[in-house]
């Protein structure tokens, strides 16, 4: 049985949870995008295609330790294959053991049970804050 966008999102999380980021690259079509359009300045805003996910995720571990989604709201919209969910994930920071809260809007469109289009919104402050990165994004950006 073909899974929902809502239960693709969900399974997503929790392989999140579980550091399977492979296990979270398969989920893309193997011509699906991911976009992330508030990334700090040098990071993609853009991967085309199951591959740049799975490269873009490989040091994922290396950075955040994601324990939790301790919320989610999801949002059906009039596109079948497309929800907008808003949640949280927490955990800690690899490099500094900080605790680590993330609050995202992600929009994700599923055909054929997999993901064809991924977009995520997410504060690139409250990243480098995590981070320990507040003063390299500062320099980035030229303040």
């Amino acid at each position: 049985m073909e899974r929902s966008p809502e239960e693709v999102l969900r399974r997503m999380l929790e392989l999140l949870e579980a550091k399977d980021m492979d296990g979270i690259a398969g989920m893309w079509a193997p011509d699906g995008t991911a976009a992330f359009p508030f990334a700090e300045a040098g990071a993609p805003t853009r991967l085309d295609g199951r591959e740049a996910v799975r490269g873009y995720l490989s040091g994922y571990t290396d950075v955040y330790d994601v324990t939790g989604v301790p919320a989610m709201r999801v949002h059906r919209t009039g596109d079948p294959e497309t929800v907008v969910a808003e949640f949280s994930a927490e955990g800690r920071t690899v490099r500094t053991g900080a605790p680590y809260r993330m609050d995202y809007i992600t929009v994700v469109t599923v055909r054929d049970g997999f993901i064809i289009e991924f977009r995520d919104y997410w504060s690139p402050v409250q990243a480098a804050r995590a981070g320990g990165g507040l003063e390299a994004l500062r320099k980035g950006l030229g303040a």
